[in-house]
């Protein structure tokens, strides 16, 4: 694939993931064919080949499309250097831009949740997706309010993307209006993360702090 794309050929990949979606949506993710998808975005079955691999690439360009988009909304939580205010936005914007997803969202949960799918969130194929959304934690910790030992500061950003995925599971399952209760989980949250980490600083707690990241460490070096 070339790494330069015309205009054009942005707008066509563009239209290929849109069809694709529209269809996953409305008949699941295993009933569309990509010979479907292309029917659906109005191009040959060999241009949409051309663009994605299959199905489960298409997945892949539509987690990169929703993190551009989680991105762009998040950028106003930097504005305060409120690591609390900060955290909640970067949580908060995320349910704001995949709201319109999630009826979508549980039909292929299945497939992300498989350790050996290419459509897990933990897979090499969605590294990429899942380095900006830790970009956006590392930016949320850095020149904030929050102080903390420098070990934890590193990991800090990985730790919070790991919470941001529980809430996204929470959020999958999630049949309230408008998700209401993954919001209030968030609200809820937010202030009890913030209160655990600024507590990390006590004598008393840091012993367990250094323990807990000595087994992080350990558990990332054995994969």
């Amino acid at each position: 694939m070339p790494s330069q794309r015309t205009p054009r050929a942005e707008r066509t990949r563009a239209g290929i993931v849109d069809a694709a979606m529209r269809l996953f949506r409305s008949g699941g993710y295993d009933a569309a064919t990509m010979r479907a998808i292309a029917d659906e975005a109005g191009v040959s079955l060999g241009s949409a080949y051309y663009y994605f691999s299959g199905k489960e690439e298409l997945i892949q360009a539509f987690y990169d499309q929703v993190q551009v988009e989680h991105a762009a909304a998040a950028e106003a939580a930097y504005d305060s250097p409120v690591f609390a205010d900060r955290l909640r936005r970067v949580m908060e914007s995320f349910l704001d831009v995949a709201e319109p997803f999630h009826d979508f969202g549980g039909q292929f949960f299945r497939n992300a949740a498989d350790p050996r799918s290419p459509l897990s969130p933990f897979s090499a194929q969605s590294a990429p997706a899942r380095e900006a959304s830790t970009d956006l934690f590392r930016r949320a910790v850095a020149d904030s309010d929050l102080k903390v030992a420098p070990a934890l500061r590193e990991e800090l950003p990985e730790l919070l993307w790991l919470l941001h995925m529980g809430v996204v599971l929470f959020w999958v399952h999630d049949d309230s209006p408008g998700q209401r209760r993954t919001r209030a989980l968030v609200a809820g949250l937010v202030p009890l993360v913030d209160r655990s980490v600024r507590l990390t600083r006590l004598p008393l707690v840091r012993g367990l702090v250094d323990d807990g990241l000595g087994l992080v460490r350990s558990l990332r070096g054995s994969s």
